[in-house]
């Protein structure tokens, strides 16, 4: 499997994802991974109807993508996943699966969760995940589209916690 872009995007699949990332990443294959989202079977339908033309739609729990990927199913396949939190990147890091890079393009605002970005907000279970995944080698970097200039995530959580 050839994971050419690592999004976290709690819209998953829209506009953006549809038009911008897959041309620039060349994909044929989006996997959305979220235990939540696999087991919600009306947003899985919506989701898989809502991929471009040519590009296959999945949508998997964690456990299922550490299953498949390995598999020699996807080996040919060029593959962006999709992911609605930093928890489910950090499961599938552990699990084994090697990321060089983890794009964030919108985590909306709650309750518990402060605004790092006009379009990212976090909460501390959310810093804990970033922080293990930088200390794994992994870029993380913060932009909405490709042609937007990126910005590391791990400066900005720090520059917050030092405006603290």
């Amino acid at each position: 499997m050839d994971i050419r872009l690592a999004r976290i995007d709690d819209r998953l699949i829209h506009g953006q994802v549809t038009t911008s990332w897959t041309k620039r990443t060349d994909i044929n294959r989006i996997i959305v991974v979220s235990d939540t989202v696999a087991f919600d079977h009306l947003s899985k339908f919506l989701l898989q109807q809502a991929a471009p033309p040519g590009i296959n739609a999945n949508v998997v729990t964690v456990t299922k993508m550490l299953e498949a990927y390995n598999s020699a199913l996807f080996q040919s396949q060029k593959v962006m996943l999709l992911f609605t939190n930093p928890q489910d990147v950090e499961r599938l890091v552990r699990g084994g699966i090697e990321l060089k890079s983890l794009n964030i393009g919108g985590m909306r605002f709650e309750n518990g969760k402060q605004m790092v970005t006009n379009f990212v907000s976090v909460d501390e279970k959310d810093q804990a995940s970033f922080h293990y995944l930088a200390k794994q080698g992994i870029e993380l970097e913060v932009r909405k589209v490709p042609t937007d200039r990126k910005v590391n995530l791990v400066d900005l959580l720090d520059k917050k916690e030092r405006t603290k």
